[in-house]
């Protein structure tokens, strides 16, 4: 099971406190392991203010005043940046066709260069689960999968992620329930 370029969405019954009411895009899962950010948590730090910590001029609207995002417990002082176009960055990994995510300090050079990626979603931090770990959690049904889709990452609001990811599983997120139930 291969969950690169899938959303995780998180059941209402998730105990974890990282992950409560999440939705992850998984880039990138293989036998060691799986990576993803949590891309509807908006923190109170924007563009704008990361930039300056990195000693960075950005004045590009909209980008100054976009959030940068929780994107998980792991390395949660270290930025990610996942974005359309993939372009070619000193350290990006390639997700999906023209989706890459991005460690490097060259994307965020050209995006206060005027000359980045059109869309853009930054997180500090990232999503981790060792060799076995995230399947076993799925299989334990602490998570709902289901293909991601760009639009929701990068144009749907934060707080409206979680029930779009939701729909593509036909899914009324008001519909359950916390509570496991047995025949």
């Amino acid at each position: 099971m291969d969950l690169t370029h899938k959303f995780l969405i998180a059941m209402p019954a998730m105990a974890d406190p990282n992950f409560a009411g999440s939705v992850v895009y998984i880039c990138e899962h293989t036998d060691k392991g799986a990576l993803g950010l949590v891309i509807n948590r908006p923190t109170e730090l924007t563009l704008g203010g990361l930039f300056d910590k990195i000693d960075l001029k950005l004045e590009i609207a909209p980008w100054k005043d976009a959030p940068v995002y929780y994107g998980g417990p792991v390395q949660t002082e270290r930025g990610f940046v996942l974005h359309v176009p993939a372009g070619q960055y000193s350290s990006s990994l390639a997700v999906a066709e023209d989706i890459a995510l991005t460690t490097s300090k060259d994307v965020l050079e050209a995006v206060a260069g005027g000359i980045g990626p059109q869309k853009l979603l930054v997180t500090l931090g990232y999503s981790g689960w060792s060799a076995g770990q995230l399947e076993s959690e799925v299989s334990a049904n602490a998570w709902l999968t289901v293909d991601a889709q760009p639009q929701i990452i990068f144009d749907t609001p934060a707080e409206a992620r979680q029930a779009a990811a939701f729909r593509l599983l036909g899914i009324d997120p008001s519909f359950l329930s916390a509570q496991a139930g047995h025949a």
